[in-house]
C-alpha cells in the first residue's frame, strides 16, 4: 500500500483495519503515515516523503521521487504481495501500478482522479495501471466503463465520518462562539497558491457582508502554520482588520458546522461544507492564460465545479468563477443566504439526501473489492 498525504493515510488506515478484521494474519507493508502504522502497516517509508506540491517543488524533488519509486518497485516485486493498493497520489502511484501490473501483481487504485471534470481520456490509461479503480463518487464508474475499465463506487469516507445531522450548538461551544451570533466561515484554500489568489477578494467580500450585518463574526481556519502566516498578513491588510474576525488553527470542519454561511474555494472543502449542511458560496480563480488554454483545448468537460452541484446535477449553491469571482458578487451571494432562512431550510434536506448516497461504509466496500480481486488469483 502506498499513500502520499494525510487524507490517503486515513483511507489506508480504514482499509487496513477492515481487511485485518476479516483476515487477522494478513500482512501490510509500503508507504504510509501515523494512521496506517497504527492500523498495522509495516512502513518502509513515511507518507511525507511523497507529499510534494507545486511545479517547482516537484521538479526539485523529481530525481529523489523517481529513485524512491524504483526502489519500491524492486522491493514489492521481491515480496510478491497478493495485491498492491495505490491510494490517491496518482502522479506517483499510477506509474508504479503499471510497472507492477506488467509483472503480474494485482493492482488497485483507491480514489479516482477527477475524470468527471477534465481529461476524461485519462480513464483509459488509468485502466492500464489498475485492475480495479475504487471511486468515491457515484458518477465515476460509468465514465470508466466507457473505456472498458472496472471501477467500483465504494462511497466517501468523509460521508461516513460526519453525522447526517451535525450539532451546530456543540460546534459553537467548542469554538467559544455565542449561540445567537451571526457567523460567516471564510476558507480561501488550504494551499499558499490558493490563498494568494483568493484570500484578498474573499476577505473584501466578508467586509462587505459585515457592513450589512452588524456583529458579524468571521472565522478563518488555517490549514497549517504557513497558511496561518499568509492569512494573518492578508487579514491585517484587509478592511476586516481588528474586531469581528478570528483566525483559527485548523478546525475547518468545526467552523463550517458552526457557521450560518460559508464562503469557500472550489475543491474538496465544498464537499465538507455540504456534509456540514451549511449554505455556501463557492468562488475560484486561476490565471487567465490557464483558463483560456484549458477551454481552448477542450480539457474541461463540466459546467459545474462545486461538488454539491456536480453531485446534485443542478446548481444548489452559487458558483462564482474567474471574472465573476469579485468581492461585490461574492458578498451579494452570501447575503442572499443570510437574508433567506427559507432557502437555507430547503437546502438542508437536499444536502442530507446526497450525504446518504455517499455514506456507504467506504472501507468495508473497498475491502470487498480487494478481497474479491485477491480471491481470483
Amino acid at each position: 500500500m502506498v499513500a502520499g498525504e494525510a487524507s490517503g493515510d486515513q483511507l489506508g488506515a480504514g482499509l487496513i483495519r477492515e481487511l485485518r478484521q476479516r483476515h487477522p494474519h494478513a500482512l501490510f507493508a509500503g508507504v504510509g503515515g501515523d494512521a496506517m502504522r497504527a492500523a498495522g502497516l509495516d512502513a518502509w517509508h513515511d507518507a511525507s516523503e511523497l507529499a510534494v506540491m507545486g511545479l517547482s517543488e516537484v521538479l526539485s524533488h523529481l530525481p529523489r521521487l523517481l529513485m524512491l519509486r524504483a526502489a519500491l518497485r524492486r522491493r514489492i516485486l521481491a515480496w510478491r504481495p497478493d495485491a498492491f493498493i495505490g491510494i490517491d497520489a496518482p502522479d506517483f502511484n499510477l506509474g508504479l501500478e503499471r510497472m507492477l501490473r506488467l509483472r503480474g501483481v494485482r493492482t488497485v487504485h483507491y480514489v479516482s482522479p477527477s475524470v468527471w471534470a477534465w481529461r476524461r481520456g485519462r480513464a483509459r490509461s488509468i485502466g492500464r495501471s489498475a485492475d480495479r479503480v475504487l471511486c468515491l463518487f457515484p458518477m465515476e464508474p460509468e465514465i470508466y466503463a466507457g473505456y472498458g475499465v472496472d471501477a467500483r463506487f465504494v462511497g466517501h469516507p468523509m460521508a461516513d465520518a460526519m453525522p447526517l445531522d451535525p450539532d451546530r450548538r456543540a460546534a459553537r461551544a467548542r469554538l467559544d462562539v455565542a449561540r445567537d451570533a451571526t457567523v460567516l466561515a471564510v476558507l480561501p484554500g488550504s494551499r499558499l497558491g490558493e490563498i494568494g489568489r483568493l484570500a484578498e477578494v474573499f476577505l473584501e467580500a466578508a467586509a462587505l457582508v459585515a457592513a450589512e450585518v452588524p456583529g458579524l463574526l468571521v472565522l478563518v481556519p488555517a490549514a497549517d502554520a504557513r497558511c496561518a502566516e499568509a492569512l494573518r498578513a492578508r487579514i491585517a491588510a484587509s478592511p476586516l482588520r481588528g474586531a469581528g474576525v478570528r483566525l483559527l488553527d485548523g478546525q475547518a470542519r468545526e467552523a463550517m458546522v458552526a457557521a450560518d454561511a460559508v464562503l469557500l474555494a472550489s475543491g474538496t472543502a465544498t464537499l465538507e461544507g455540504m456534509l456540514a449542511k451549511r449554505p455556501m458560496v463557492v468562488g475560484y480563480r486561476v490565471a487567465r492564460a490557464t483558463s483560456i488554454l484549458v477551454r481552448a483545448l477542450g480539457l474541461l468537460k463540466i459546467e459545474r465545479y462545486a461538488l454539491p452541484n456536480v453531485l446534485a446535477g443542478e446548481e444548489l449553491v452559487p458558483e462564482l468563477m474567474q471574472e465573476r469571482c469579485t468581492a461585490p458578487d461574492l458578498a451579494a451571494a452570501v447575503l442572499g443566504w443570510l437574508r433567506d432562512p427559507r432557502a437555507v431550510a430547503a437546502l438542508e434536506p437536499r444536502f442530507r439526501q446526497i450525504h446518504a448516497t455517499l455514506r456507504r461504509d467506504a472501507s468495508a466496500r473497498a475491502a470487498d473489492v480487494v478481497e474479491a480481486l485477491v480471491a481470483r488469483r
